[in-house]
């Protein structure tokens, strides 16, 4: 049974009002005592101060804040309570929270309460969080004639309440549909969380494998260190920097696209210099490894990427490259394992910003198998890090879907008949 076929079985041709908010809720501004400053306080016995900052865009509840508020200024503010509604009337225009403390709210906050005997609060979250209203707030918005969610406005919104001479019938009615977009909402949880622990799984799989293919008998296999002339030697980048990327020309890498841009090995370049800059910059050859050799944090620093491509591309400071004799994704595959990872941490430098220069790099010892093995093993690791990049990439995409199918049931579910004349 579709959605909206089971909400009109649900119903049963019983009465549907549409309420003002205002009616069936007390709406109210937020109010701030000022100055602010004055009022805000780290006692035990201070009010908890709800601000936007405390809200974040998937939660449903507010549970903590970061500041408190004296109880002379929770006084001169709108004091709430557990259970009660917050509606950004400022940013993020008429995004509903339900809050799970007490406390006092910004005037970027309109309120909603002492509605209960007429709503249920999860029906009551739902409805406003569906797109009808969300598109409602932004037609108002837009419309020129306000600049944001004044209480009035909130006050009203039209909400549909079934069998409004009937509370206990309309609650139950709420409460069938709160419930089965709970359990649409828990299933999505429970995928995503099913699917998030498989990927770890797979991660946590591949690095063992990785680990083991790249680790050797020294008694079979030489360890050289990787500035040694029969390996490869480092080369600083310099001067790039992203004001000077163009639309399109010579390929180029910076060193903070390696982080967030590229995986093991790329045949192309997200960014670009011109043929000029080109020709006074530090280039990189294809089958050299392009590592970042700086990073906020001691995971990312020595990142790198082996380019493939088939010209020279330009690399930035903060990141050097390698040219070497080896197999390029063997090469890039190494620098990901615990025992390079091992032998890098005593050469990182620095405190906020963290650094490993060209010259320590040389000294990391790597192992030098036939050209053949090397290949072989580069090649089985590619097929793992497909596997591990398709469930990394599918499961946004997977949790997305989710959501959409949600939202698509929580709107049917919530599009009661309404007369003609309305347009809320």
């Amino acid at each position: 049974m579709s959605a909206a076929g089971f909400l009109e079985k649900l119903l049963d041709g019983v009465e549907v009002a549409w309420m003002p908010l205002g009616e069936i809720a007390s709406v109210q501004r937020g109010s701030s005592p000022r100055p602010i400053s004055k009022f805000i306080t780290s006692d035990k016995n201070g009010v908890p101060w709800i601000k936007i900052g405390d809200t974040t865009p998937k939660s449903k509840y507010v549970t903590k804040t970061a500041e408190k508020i004296t109880p002379d200024g929770a006084k001169k503010s709108r004091l709430l309570s557990k259970g009660d509604f917050i509606i950004s009337n400022s940013m993020s225009f008429g995004r509903p929270y339900i809050l799970g403390i007490d406390g006092a709210i910004h005037d970027g906050w309109a309120s909603v309460s002492e509605f209960k005997s007429k709503l249920n609060s999860d029906f009551l979250y739902h409805y406003l969080s569906s797109h009808s209203v969300q598109n409602y707030w932004l037609t108002k918005i837009n419309s020129g004639s306000v600049s944001n969610l004044n209480s009035k406005l909130i006050q009203s919104l039209l909400i549909p309440i079934p069998c409004p001479d009937d509370p206990a019938k309309s609650l139950a009615i709420q409460e069938e549909i709160v419930r089965i977009l709970d359990t649409f909402t828990e299933l999505t949880a429970e995928l995503t969380a099913e699917l998030t622990a498989e990927l770890t799984q797979r991660k946590k799989q591949y690095n063992h494998y990785r680990e083991q293919l790249l680790t050797f008998d020294e008694d079979g296999v030489e360890y050289l260190p990787m500035g040694d002339e029969r390996v490869g030697k480092f080369i600083r980048g310099g001067g790039l920097q992203k004001k000077d990327f163009i639309s399109s020309g010579v390929g180029c890498i910076h060193y903070g696209q390696i982080y967030t841009h590229y995986g093991t090995h790329t045949g192309r370049t997200k960014s670009y210099v011109s043929e000029d800059f080109a020709r006074k910059a530090r280039m990189a050859k294809p089958g050299n490894l392009v590592i970042a050799t700086t990073s906020e944090n001691d995971d990312d620093v020595c990142k790198a990427v082996a380019w493939l491509g088939d010209r020279d591309i330009a690399v930035s400071s903060d990141a050097c490259f390698y040219a070497h004799k080896l197999n390029p994704k063997f090469v890039s595959y190494f620098f990901q394992t615990e025992q390079f990872q091992v032998q890098k941490r005593p050469y990182i430098t620095g405190t906020k910003v963290r650094r490993v220069n060209a010259d320590n790099l040389a000294k990391i010892l790597i192992p030098i198998p036939s050209l053949e093995e090397q290949a072989r093993i580069a090649a089985i690791l590619d097929k793992f890090d497909t596997l591990t990049s398709s469930l990394t990439e599918g499961l946004p995409r997977e949790i997305a879907l989710r959501e959409k199918q949600y939202a698509y049931y929580r709107d049917q579910l919530l599009s009661f008949p309404k007369p003609d004349a309305e347009d809320a």
